[in-house]
């Protein structure tokens, strides 16, 4: 139900991105398909994936929304079950909704999402880019919880046109009261809810810093998280929302704990990791191709590797390029080929053997950095990339361990 944001953002070594090569041979991999669980279909291009987790919370929807229809349609005897069960795939479907609304205003953005994902308590739409404006970055979140309040309209609308007390009316009775919970749970003013990135949109429109949009909403979502823990049981237990109130004691006691943890764990995890994905992009500028580039020096692939080494040396490089007789740029040797060979074998292996040769998409400009940089990696999975300057000319190899490097410090950088 709410809306994961950047979470799937380019990582090196980190999914179908810029992890390297088949050791082997040296060729990239093929990016991987963004999976999840069970592939239900592409609307909008975009796969819908529905985790193994869904299919405990169905039968557990089932379990529950079965023992509420024996009292309520006693007449149904085991049957009731089937209708739980319908129940259960109709409200994930209006979850499905729900998502789809965050997915149409995405691709209306021009935002790409690398999948939909129907889970545990409830979906996440994957959007791998950021919004321009703070404006854009509300109305992607709004969206969302509106679809739910028009969804729980209709199924109020439909519930006149039925006999309340038959099979349509409860039904219809239910589905419009989970989807008007969906839509105000997911109003909450706090990170990873959809209210929390509305909070953020308002809080970066006040300030001018998506940054502190972010960082109040996740701290909101992390005191909406405690909140959670403690206070849903108290709620449950005080008759607060309805029914009696009981002595705290029991396995109802118990469950309503469970429950609460988890849903508080989840909050919590979500905010954090949006503070942590945020800091990330407050840092993504300084991976800059030029800066994170080894030197590099021209060899021609007959050339012996420990004679390849001997010049790197004394270049002060850390690493070859392989180029023809022109002296252009053929092929990069991989580093961990080079490991690979004994020293008293690398007179006699020439660096063609240990070359990966190169692509169009293995040529990374100098200029490249941040997102762009990433995002260029991830198109061409290697283990190393030739940089090169705007003129052609060759300026060193870029390795994906630097990168990664790069990377991992700047998430390790403390939270604002």
């Amino acid at each position: 139900m709410e809306d994961s944001g950047d979470s799937g953002r380019p990582q090196p070594g980190a999914g179908g991105t810029a992890s390297g090569t088949d050791p082997d041979d040296g060729k990239p991999k093929r990016p991987a398909e963004p999976g999840g669980g069970l592939l239900m279909g592409r609307p909008f291009g975009v796969p819908v994936y529905v985790a193994p987790s869904w299919f405990v919370v169905a039968a557990l929807i089932t379990w529950v929304f079965g023992g509420q229809l024996d009292r309520v349609l006693p007449e149904l005897g085991g049957a009731r079950y089937l209708v739980a069960l319908f129940f259960a795939i109709a409200f994930y479907a209006s979850v499905l909704v729900h998502e789809l609304a965050h997915t149409v205003a995405a691709l209306r953005y021009k935002l790409p999402v690398r999948r939909i994902q129907l889970q545990f308590f409830g979906g996440v739409s994957e959007i791998e880019k950021e919004t321009e404006t703070p404006g854009r970055e509300f109305v992607l979140a709004f969206v969302g919880p509106l679809l739910s309040l028009v969804l729980g309209g209709v199924f109020y609308g439909a519930m006149q046109l039925v006999e309340p007390g038959t099979v349509p009316g409860v039904l219809l009775a239910g589905l419009m009261i989970s989807n008007l919970i969906v839509a105000a749970f997911n109003l909450l003013p706090g990170l990873p809810l959809d209210g929390g990135r509305m909070l953020r949109a308002v809080v970066w429109k006040i300030t001018g810093k998506p940054m502190s949009g972010t960082i109040a909403a996740a701290w909101v979502g992390r005191g909406l998280a405690v909140t959670v823990l403690v206070g849903l049981p108290l709620l449950t237990h005080t008759g607060a929302l309805g029914g009696t109130a009981q002595d705290i004691g029991g396995v109802e006691t118990v469950m309503d704990a469970l429950l609460a943890a988890i849903l508080a764990g989840i909050i919590w995890t979500g905010a954090g990791n949006s503070l942590r994905m945020a800091r990330l992009r407050e840092h993504l500028p300084d991976l800059r191709a030029r800066s994170l580039t080894r030197r590099a020096v021209p060899v021609e692939s007959a050339t012996p590797l420990s004679e390849a080494l001997r010049r790197a040396n004394e270049a002060g490089a850390r690493a070859l390029v392989v180029v023809d007789g022109q002296g252009d740029p053929k092929g990069v040797v991989r580093e961990a080929a080079i490991v690979g060979v004994p020293e008293h074998r690398r007179p006699w292996v020439a660096v063609s053997g240990l070359a990966q040769d190169l692509t169009d998409g293995m040529k990374v400009p100098a200029e490249l950095a941040g997102e762009a940089l990433l995002d260029r990696l991830k198109a061409t999975p290697a283990t190393e990339y030739l940089v090169v300057e705007e003129t052609g000319e060759i300026y060193g190899v870029l390795s994906t361990a630097d990168v990664e490097r790069a990377f991992v410090k700047a998430m390790a950088r403390p939270e604002s």
